[in-house]
């Protein structure tokens, strides 16, 4: 059984789990040592004040998790959101970032949120490191490449370009009306 939900900060631990497996074997994060988990409780708990942050369970097993955050931090800006993904290394190519995705996209876009961003680390040449998988899995679902940032992430000896990619997801108008916090969204 598959269900989709909201993250709580009793999911810290799992999540992190999941994250630091990417930090520790991969250039996917430019990040270079695991967050405690004080650290990762607090970047949920900034995160769900906003935007939906979500995890994905089978079987009852968080095997995934998505979320987004503010793309620029200025009041013109609110139509648009940086979106993240992350999935147990063992549960990839299996349909469960798609759902993910999807679902968060769907909230997103209850909110009147219009733009989704996603910042990607991407390999000069694949290695053992990094490989297209990810900017794949975004171009799969409808995002474009629109930036690429040259050697800017340094790891494992190695330098890494950073990609961004974007999704248009709502219309644009002139007289839009602002975005709905996520959480006052879930109250109504």
């Amino acid at each position: 059984m598959i269900i989709v939900r909201d993250a709580t900060l009793a999911d810290a631990e799992r999540i992190l789990d999941i994250y630091d497996y990417y930090i520790q074997n991969t250039a996917i994060t430019f990040e270079y040592d695991r967050p405690t988990l004080e650290e990762f409780q607090q970047r949920i708990a900034t995160t769900i004040t906003r935007y939906p942050y979500l995890v994905i369970e089978k079987n009852g097993i968080i095997k995934g998790y998505a979320y987004a955050s503010t793309f620029i931090d200025r009041a013109a800006a609110d139509w648009a959101c940086e979106v993240s993904i992350y999935l147990d290394h063992t549960a990839q190519k299996c349909g469960l970032g798609k759902i993910l995705y999807t679902e968060l996209e769907q909230r997103l876009s209850r909110m009147g949120i219009l733009n989704l961003y996603a910042s990607i680390a991407y390999p000069e040449q694949e290695d053992e490191y990094l490989t297209t998988n990810s900017a794949d899995f975004h171009a799969h679902m409808g995002f474009t490449q629109i930036a690429t940032f040259h050697q800017c992430g340094y790891k494992f000896d190695r330098w890494y370009h950073l990609i961004w990619v974007e999704k248009m997801i709502g219309e644009h108008h002139s007289d839009h009306v602002p975005i709905i916090p996520y959480p006052k969204l879930k109250k109504v």
